[in-house]
């Protein structure tokens, strides 16, 4: 799809936007296409469990799911550094997930279910790692933080839209996955056209990197213009960006010891299709209700996004110790059988998500130079992969179990990611 990659000789690089407005219409994109995956995710507990899964089937398929969307991104990654090709790796990952989430309401088999749903996660595989550095060079204009705040905060509403769309088809026809689900091909159709139509206008968005200059290296550095500044009026704490001129065959050693750490709180983090299918099993909502209460999670997330996306760009990354408090207390309160504390729990759930999407994110950018930016976000999607896919199964096998052994294991893997964040924070200041 793209006629010559961004970057190459030859090439005429067009910014014919301002960097934030690109940030939106980025969001935009997103937007649409959380309208049509998460409108399916909001649901894919309830739905297979309609079908035969069990708690241990759910969560093993959604923690594929996830461990296929980030895991191939090992691959993905490189690939996008390699060809260049950001923008058509970026239109054929959300193109696969368009076109996979229409049928998943209609196959009628456990399996079809299964594979569509690993399908539309293998998509963001395909996309992220390109996506994501596309926006990393906008977000170098507008804050790190703060730009991939308002793009997940934008996801956000998709996020919310989808789910309740569902909901409403749902209610609407009785309980019928297929309409509920077959309305989403509506919102992709558009995704794939404003695709299209944002790379023709900015077909190589490094100008913007390029032009807000080298950021800030320490706290106790110079005050790059437009950097942030602390309470006390210093410029912010961040990870001191590598060097683009540096070494770029290998990845910084703090980029290890951060991936350590969100591998160890992505560990001991329940999937959604896990709670949702406690939710139906145990009767404390009827399936329409489902993608309402995951709805209402997004919006958190949303909220979440961008309060600690403002407080990293403030203070750094100290303020992702958030992240294991919220992870722990998430099955301490979704798997209770009152209904208004597993709401709450839901609502847990959500925030940690936004912490998860978007802070992290922007502190790999913050680690590793723009030439290994993309083989970054693919190896630290990997690592998050392997890890989704073992929290999935793990809570799935457990709440089988027993929910208070659930609880007790997921909080002691908390504990151990708060060290390793404190060990991270260490090998930063050596």
């Amino acid at each position: 799809m793209d006629a010559k990659p961004a970057g190459e000789p030859g090439t005429a690089p067009r910014a014919r936007m301002g960097a934030w407005r690109f940030v939106v219409w980025f969001g935009t994109v997103s937007l649409l296409a959380d309208f049509v995956y998460e409108g399916a995710r909001s649901v894919t507990g309830p739905l297979l469990s309609s079908l035969g899964a069990s708690a241990l089937v759910v969560g093993v398929v959604t923690g594929a799911g996830e461990a296929a969307a980030l895991g191939l991104r090992l691959v993905s990654g490189p690939l996008a550094d390699r060809t260049r090709r950001f923008w058509a790796l970026t239109i054929t990952g959300y193109l696969l997930t368009v076109v996979a989430v229409p049928p998943l309401g209609a196959v009628g088999t456990l399996w079809a279910a299964c594979a569509l749903v690993v399908a539309e996660r293998l998509g963001k595989a395909v996309r992220s790692p390109a996506k994501d550095t596309l926006l990393s060079h906008a977000t170098a204009a507008t804050g790190r933080g703060r730009g991939f705040a308002v793009h997940e905060a934008m996801d956000q509403v998709g996020a919310l839209v989808g789910p309740l769309t569902v909901a409403g088809v749902l209610a609407l026809t009785g309980g019928s996955y297929g309409p509920a689900l077959g309305v989403l091909a509506v919102p992709g159709v558009a995704v794939v056209v404003l695709l299209l139509w944002l790379r023709n206008r900015v077909p190589d968005p490094r100008r913007y990197e390029e032009a807000a200059g080298p950021a800030p290296k320490t706290a106790e550095g110079p005050k790059a213009p437009g950097a942030p500044e602390t309470a006390g009026g210093g410029p912010a704490r961040r990870p001191a960006p590598a060097k683009a001129g540096g070494r770029v065959g290998r990845l910084p050693v703090a980029f290890w010891t951060y991936a350590a750490f969100t591998a160890a709180t992505t560990a001991g983090f329940a999937t959604f299709g896990v709670l949702s299918y406690h939710l139906v099993q145990r009767h404390l909502l009827a399936p329409a209700w489902v993608p309402v209460l995951y709805a209402a999670a997004m919006a958190v997330d949303a909220v979440a996004a961008l309060v600690t996306g403002w407080f990293y760009d403030r203070y750094g990354p100290a303020v992702l110790v958030v992240l294991p408090l919220l992870a722990a207390l998430v099955p301490a309160l979704a798997f209770t059988d009152a209904v208004t504390v597993a709401v709450a729990g839901s609502l847990v759930w959500g925030a940690a998500l936004g912490v998860q999407e978007s802070t992290l994110r922007a502190t790999v950018a913050d680690l590793v130079p723009p030439g290994r930016r993309a083989t970054a976000y693919g190896v630290f999607a990997g690592v998050v992969g392997g890890a989704s896919l073992v929290g999935g199964a793990l809570t799935g096998a457990l709440y089988g179990v027993s929910v208070p052994l659930l609880i007790t294991v997921v909080a002691a893997i908390q504990a151990l990611a708060l060290a390793l964040l404190a060990f991270t924070r260490t090998w930063r200041r050596r």
